[in-house]
């Protein structure tokens, strides 16, 4: 499997509607296989994510802008806290950190909220086709967010930021989880939130539904 082939394929937007009907627009053909992100696309935990790196930022020294937190969507901890010290020139200890901020963040899920479509469509295709979750998050704490969810029962993967060298936008979490379903990349159709993620199913040579924030609404769809 050739990690590093770029396979470019156009990402289909969906229309949210937040306030009661909300929908998520796919292709039409069947896939072998659904991979699914987990923070921002399955659960709505990016407020979360954040309120535990800055209450981490705080309490040693170091910052992280929101804005920087939502452009890298899906980069793993470690390398974030690498590329903060670089950035910002900070003397910041990678695993004492990513440590600080899991744990702030483990106290916060049981706030966590469903986005409901995407749920909706976890409980559809459950039974019809293998399904993994793909995330950079530490497998320990996706497990822990779709518990909070009762969605732990419904996947037969799930890959963390553990289980590959190289994260998001690499394709290799998408390409791993493929191998553990046993379903080959061009028959999967993958769910994400971020750049980084759509970039990372686009090389895996992976169909790809951009779903948006729930704060946005009324996302146009491509033609």
């Amino acid at each position: 499997m050739v990690l590093d082939k770029f396979v470019f394929v156009k990402p289909i937007l969906v229309r949210y509607f937040p306030a009661g009907m909300n929908d998520l627009i796919l292709p039409d053909e069947p896939f072998a296989g659904y991979i699914f992100d987990c923070d921002g696309t399955i659960a709505d935990t990016m407020p979360l994510h954040f309120d535990a790196w800055d209450r981490a930022m705080r309490e040693l020294g170091g910052i992280f802008p929101e804005d920087l937190f939502y452009a890298w969507g899906g980069k793993p901890a470690l390398q974030i806290v690498g590329e903060l010290n670089e950035m910002y020139n900070l003397k910041l200890d990678p695993e004492q950190t990513v440590e600080i901020k899991e744990r702030y963040y483990h106290d916060l899920i049981p706030k966590v909220l469903p986005i409901e479509p995407v749920v909706r469509l976890v409980k559809q295709f459950h039974g019809t086709a293998p399904m993994a979750v793909a995330s950079g998050g530490y497998r320990e704490i996706v497990i822990a967010t779709l518990r909070a969810l009762e969605l732990d029962g419904f996947f037969d993967a799930i890959v963390g930021a553990e289980d590959v060298l190289r994260g998001k936008p690499h394709p290799d979490p998408f390409l791993e989880a493929a191998r553990r379903l046993g379903v080959e990349p061009r028959d999967c159709l993958v769910f994400e939130d971020s750049p980084l993620g759509m970039e990372a199913a686009q090389r895996a040579g992976m169909l790809a539904v951009l779903v948006p924030s729930p704060r946005q609404v009324n996302l146009p769809v491509a033609k």
